[in-house]
């Protein structure tokens, strides 16, 4: 959830605490990263430009962003997890599904799980969680969005179709706002009416994601849990406030963007053969180019295949507001899966 990062700060902060605040920082192309829920109520939410925040609520607290310190703490909500199953499929840094239809400690029970993590997580990290508990993803997901902050909600098999037929469209996971408009227009409002079009007609209208809707409106959902998602790519990027015509200097803020990445590459423990880069001129037109070897990349070749690459007149006729860089094509590996909670770590602090 979006007020993950604010729900950090205010515990770390206890002049935050009960306060607007939002994470970002005050340039003319900053957006906000996250909103605590103090902000919410003045309709500031995460990705709405800084200049609207702070016209919404003046004395509004922006914070710069600490990932690393968002990254450590979910890495020990994560070995939370883990004490309790080994099927934990992280969704972002403040979201995961995890199946304990055969949990390692813990409760003979899902939902008595779920709330002894939300303990856990309050008395290790001083924050608290929202958790959806059902007997697929898609129910598990839409659960933890039904009681927050500090949430639990439990949708039984012998309940979800009528929940499912009762529930506003919106608040279908993967309905949204143009598909909710669509639907709108199809007269589709609750679940009952999305359940009343035949498959095929819903493959006409939605193409794919036609048979997505026909079976989760009906309680049907067969994704596993996958316990590791391989990461296709590793990279950083970084938007700048104002435009970069001269080489030397788009090198160095190249070279600052490329030890980040280098940083989550190593960390991670991965072995790449392809190195990409992105960049985005004032026009906000965008191109990347690509390198790739037979072998991994040093350190050395990774900063000097980057340099190589970057265009040098089209930088200085049209200037740069973003560069990036990714690390990719990894060596596969084979995970097992399965399915069953959602946890979802949200804002607020103990």
């Amino acid at each position: 959830m979006d007020s993950f990062f604010a729900s950090v700060e205010q515990r770390d902060f206890p002049e935050f605490k009960g306060k607007a605040l939002v994470v970002g920082h005050r340039g003319p192309r900053s957006v906000v990263a996250a909103a605590s829920y103090e902000a919410r109520k003045y309709g500031i939410h995460s990705a709405m430009p800084m200049s609207v925040a702070l016209r919404k609520c003046p004395d509004l607290i922006v914070t710069p962003h600490r990932f690393e310190v968002y990254e450590k703490v979910s890495a020990s909500i994560q070995n939370i997890f883990h004490e309790y199953t080994d099927l934990v499929e992280p969704l972002s840094l403040d979201e995961a599904y995890l199946d304990v239809t055969q949990a390692k400690k813990g409760p003979p029970s899902a939902s008595l799980i779920a709330m002894e993590i939300k303990k856990e997580i309050r008395k290790r990290e001083g924050l608290i969680a929202s958790a959806g508990v059902s007997y697929n993803k898609f129910l598990a997901k839409i659960a933890s969005d039904m009681d927050k902050p500090d949430g639990f909600f439990l949708i039984e098999p012998a309940e979800a179709e009528r929940f499912l037929e009762d529930l506003d469209i919106e608040l279908f996971f993967g309905v949204g706002e143009r598909t909710a408009q669509k639907m709108h227009g199809m007269n589709i409002h609750k679940g009952r009416d999305l359940k009343a079009y035949p498959r095929e007609d819903l493959i006409k209208y939605f193409g794919k994601a036609g048979n997505y809707f026909y079976d989760v409106v009906r309680g049907i959902d067969d994704r596993p849990v996958v316990s590791f998602r391989e990461r296709k790519s590793i990279g950083a990027e970084r938007t700048y406030e104002t435009d970069l015509y001269d080489i030397d200097l788009v090198k160095e803020k190249m070279a600052e963007v490329l030890d980040i990445m280098w940083n989550r590459y190593e960390a991670k423990k991965k072995k790449a053969k392809t190195l990409t880069l992105k960049l985005r001129f004032s026009d906000f037109s965008t191109i990347t180019r690509s390198s790739t070897q037979k072998q991994e990349f040093s350190y050395e070749e990774m900063l000097t295949t980057i340099m190589n690459l970057l265009p040098q007149q089209e930088i200085k006729e049209h200037g740069v507001r973003l560069l990036g860089a990714t690390m990719s094509n990894f060596q596969i590996e084979n995970h097992k899966a399965s399915k069953q909670i959602t946890i979802n770590f949200e804002s607020g602090v103990n």
